[in-house]
């Protein structure tokens, strides 16, 4: 059902260039993604957590609510998204449930990392699980894949804890455990950009790397993913604060919609002549 979108977003990943991903939440980000072009589209768990629960990313979000946001999005539109998986939710045997869901919702990639999550009491900042069961949780994620076009991420956190070398070590034990691309975070310097771009083979997946160097240069280091964090939902906030206030004090809505812009959104030509097709009703 959901192999069309999962091979274009392999082809977009075995391409030469690095792509932008809009950052997407629900059913009306990701059909103004798709609107305005966007190839792939990035759900972060932070968003969820914020649009399904209105809470930090605290990894207080259970597998069932960030599946059934999945679902949402799938259903609202063909764009291809990726998603950040976290931890997978809880330790290997977790992994291969998630996949199994985030599959079923319709995800053509999504990436596990190999943080330590939840926090742990008394734990000061990042920690990394150990080489072991990081890879591990890898291998569970690929064996739990029904998909075999779904991408596996391998996400580490490696070079902003422990250094660009255990994050090439970590990265060369996930490739060789199959994963389809790798996500590395805390890279910081072009050096770094360019030695993990040396090492390995795999499509590169970086955040917040806009600020070291553009796109066509990241490209060239094999990047074809490039973060730039998650403002689309803030920005919403923002925008939904100030026309609650114009609204409490009587006055029109400082931010409307361009005009047609709610109609396309929400599909309602396609709505129009569902009613003149199946109900016997007059279109628009």
């Amino acid at each position: 059902m959901y192999r069309d979108r999962r091979e274009r977003f392999r082809a977009e990943m075995a391409g030469d260039r690095c792509i932008i991903p809009a950052s997407v939440f629900d059913p009306f980000s990701i059909r103004l993604a798709e609107d305005i072009g966007f190839e792939i589209g990035m759900v972060g768990g932070s968003s969820i957590s914020l649009a399904v629960l209105g809470a930090p990313d605290l990894i207080v979000l259970t597998l069932t609510e960030f599946a059934g946001q999945c679902r949402r999005l799938s259903r609202a539109s063909t764009l291809p998204f990726a998603v950040d998986a976290d931890h997978g939710y809880g330790n290997a045997l977790n992994v291969r449930r998630t996949v199994e869901e985030l599959e079923a919702s319709g995800v053509a990639a999504l990436s596990i990392e190999d943080t330590v999550l939840p926090l742990s009491h008394g734990q000061q900042g990042t920690e990394l699980l150990s080489l072991e069961e990081g890879t591990g949780k890898m291998r569970a994620a690929l064996d739990a894949r029904g998909d075999p076009a779904t991408v596996i991420i391998g996400r580490t956190s490696a070079c902003g804890v422990n250094g660009l070398d255990d994050a090439i070590t970590r990265g060369r034990a996930y490739a060789a455990a199959g994963v389809d691309a790798l996500f590395f975070i805390g890279v910081s310097t072009a050096e770094e950009v360019a030695a993990l771009g040396a090492e390995f083979d795999l499509p590169i997946v970086l955040g917040g790397a806009l600020k070291i160097m553009d796109a066509d240069a990241l490209g060239s280091h094999g990047v074809r993913l490039c973060l730039t964090g998650h403002p689309v939902l803030p920005a919403a906030v923002g925008a939904m604060h100030q026309a609650l206030i114009a609204m409490r004090e009587g006055r029109s809505s400082p931010n409307p919609p361009p005009p047609g812009l709610m109609a396309k959104a929400t599909r309602t030509d396609d709505y129009n002549a569902w009613i003149a097709d199946y109900l016997g009703g007059a279109k628009g």
